[in-house]
């Protein structure tokens, strides 16, 4: 009974924890501009099974794509086996589904523990990609401190947590042959490797173990759930809203600001005649996070660090300072600051000068290649638009040569300085 009551408090205190940071994580969200979603419902839910739980996009790189596989498969599936963990720490009972689904349970924990194995491999091999190989794409600019023991400690622990289950079942397995109250769960084929450095403990000894192997596997796991918030492995979960409020539209396709359509309408004289008065424009483009959309936020904290827009990105790979990744990094460390400070967004910092620089959005070529790589359909080139729109148009803080553009543009109707008149002089001879 005391064992349930700890497990009991320990649920409830992990759930408290993470429904305080859910809640935290929706009111940085909520900083943004809300807009409306448009486009086929039918379209953004095939993106999520296609591309969020199907991984879709993933398999452009076909070796890391299986590994991940094997994790996202194992954190799926492994995790059914928490609610039995649950079910037996409130109930104190041992196995509560074996009576129950027969000769069907050893062959589920069978896959269990391949899946276990899998994770554990995967991760083996990811870290070894990560602190060995060294992949240029993970050892950047920003993928320092933090981000970089982030994705250690995660795959270090996964290691751990898969070691704990094979533990638990191999000490788990002795204890059933000697006749002890531990239901039987047939043989199981990966911890059965394990038997062996168990079988000459006590059978107290043995008991121990399994109970302490049990223990720390569901007290890591509710954990890892709580630090899954704090981490860009929150991509679990937020890679299926974000995969559904994407946008639809061509990549090639940026939206316009409506109020400056309607002035250009109006000086054009298509625009409807109003007789409300006029409202005022409000900001043109972001300078800070709440300037940006929902959408946009979303997507900073679905964001995987995978690295891959950056490693796509043609600007940064002439060296020049923009890195797709960063600004989501960027945005997310913003949102994080915001609603964590007691001044909020009135702290003296924005988004635009104290975390991304004219420099690096002004790089920036508007190709896409960021938006086609993601694997789960996140956008850093609306953010960067955003920024510099803001830059032109309430700042007047262009490049020299962008300013000559936009004047030729607005006088010529093109880019280039010559009239319009004399727009077809090269097909004259």
């Amino acid at each position: 009974m005391i064992q349930q009551l700890i497990f009991a408090i320990v649920l409830l205190g992990f759930s408290f924890l993470i429904a305080r940071r859910v809640r935290l994580i929706k009111k940085g969200i909520e900083l943004g501009r809300q807009t409306p979603l448009t486009g086929d419902t039918a379209t953004r839910w095939k993106n999520v099974l296609l591309i969020a739980f199907g991984q879709k996009k993933m398999f452009k790189r076909i070796v890391p794509a299986v590994l991940h596989f094997f994790i996202y498969a194992g954190f799926l599936i492994i995790n059914l086996e928490v609610l039995e963990f649950i079910i037996d720490g409130l109930a104190g009972t041992h196995r509560f589904f074996a009576p129950w689904l027969g000769q069907v349970y050893p062959v589920l924990m069978n896959v269990f523990e391949f899946l276990a194995v899998a994770v554990l491999l995967s991760c083996v091999f990811f870290l070894i990609r990560r602190n060995i190989l060294k992949i240029p794409r993970f050892w950047s600019a920003e993928m320092k401190a933090w981000p970089r023991l982030d994705a250690n400690t995660i795959l270090t622990v996964e290691i751990i947590l898969m070691t704990a289950i094979l533990t638990m079942n191999a000490a788990d397995q002795v204890l059933q042959l000697r006749d002890t109250h531990y239901t039987t769960t047939g043989s199981l084929f990966f911890s059965s490797f394990l038997m062996p450095a168990f079988e000459n403990l006590e059978t107290g000894t043995l008991i121990f173990i399994e109970r302490a192997a049990w223990w720390f596997h569901i007290v890591g796991i509710l954990g890892f759930a709580l630090y899954v918030t704090y981490s860009k492995h929150l991509h679990i979960f937020m890679a299926f809203p974000n995969t559904y409020v994407a946008r639809l539209e061509p990549k090639g396709y940026i939206n316009n600001m409506p109020v400056v359509t309607q002035e250009v309408k109006s000086m054009l004289g298509l625009a409807e005649v109003s007789t409300s008065p006029p409202t005022e424009p409000g900001r043109f483009g972001a300078k800070d996070v709440n300037d940006l959309s929902r959408a946009s936020l979303m997507a900073a904290f679905a964001c995987t660090e995978c690295g891959r827009c950056t490693s796509e990105c043609p600007a940064n790979l002439t060296g020049k300072k923009l890195s797709p990744r960063k600004i989501m990094m960027d945005t997310r460390d913003r949102v994080e600051e915001v609603i964590k400070s007691q001044a909020g967004l009135n702290d003296g910092k924005s988004l635009l000068g104290d975390y991304i620089t004219k420099e690096e959005i002004n790089a920036c070529t508007s190709c896409n290649a960021c938006v086609e790589a993601c694997p789960v359909m996140i956008n850093p080139l609306d953010i960067i638009i955003e920024l510099r729109r803001y830059v032109a148009m309430e700042e007047s803080g262009s490049p020299a040569s962008w300013n000559s553009m936009f004047q030729n543009i607005e006088t010529n109707f093109a880019p280039w300085k010559f009239a319009p008149s004399d727009r077809f002089n090269w097909a004259k001879e």
